[in-house]
């Protein structure tokens, strides 16, 4: 449902929110903590700055910091500014879905649901439990860890032996 790129962004922006503060990080150094490709994370940078979730900061001390606070940073927001918007797969648009075929009110039921539900969720949400608690913490691996839970993208690219 969500691209890799999305999954990074919010990876990133709770990284950034518990660890950044008001000082700039570097995509490069938010890279090596979470074990993501450098060159990767800067792309997701971008995305997050053009749509205003990160601002970027130049000079020797730049970097990134949040553009908003975690309360007003939504889920919606992120999975868009990585996505693009999200879009109902309706037959034909029609301001009045009771008309309309079964397939395309729940299509839009479903949309609605969709936008709703990630525009409740917040970037402080995830902050307040990045990992799994109590027994879970030590049996599921969770994609929002600080520390990569799989191979890293050094892994990844080089080439394995026969």
């Amino acid at each position: 449902m969500f691209t890799k790129t999305t999954r990074s962004a919010v990876r990133l922006l709770t990284h950034l929110g518990l660890e950044g503060g008001s000082e700039p990080m570097t995509p490069r150094a938010l890279a090596e903590r979470l074990g993501e490709s450098p060159s990767y994370l800067a792309k997701v940078a971008r995305d997050l700055g053009k749509a205003g979730i990160l601002r970027s900061h130049r000079g020797v001390a730049g970097g990134v910091v949040l553009g908003h606070s975690p309360q007003e940073i939504t889920f919606l927001a992120i999975v868009e500014a990585c996505q693009g918007t999200i879009l109902g797969d309706f037959c034909e648009e029609s301001a009045d879905v009771a008309s309309t075929c079964a397939f395309h009110q729940a299509c839009a039921e479903l949309h609605g649901a969709l936008v709703s539900i990630l525009s409740k969720w917040t970037l402080s949400q995830f902050m307040a439990r990045p990992r799994p608690s109590g027994t879970l913490a030590k049996q599921m691996p969770c994609w929002l860890e600080p520390a990569p839970h799989a191979a890293s993208w050094k892994d990844s690219e080089e080439p394995t032996a026969p």
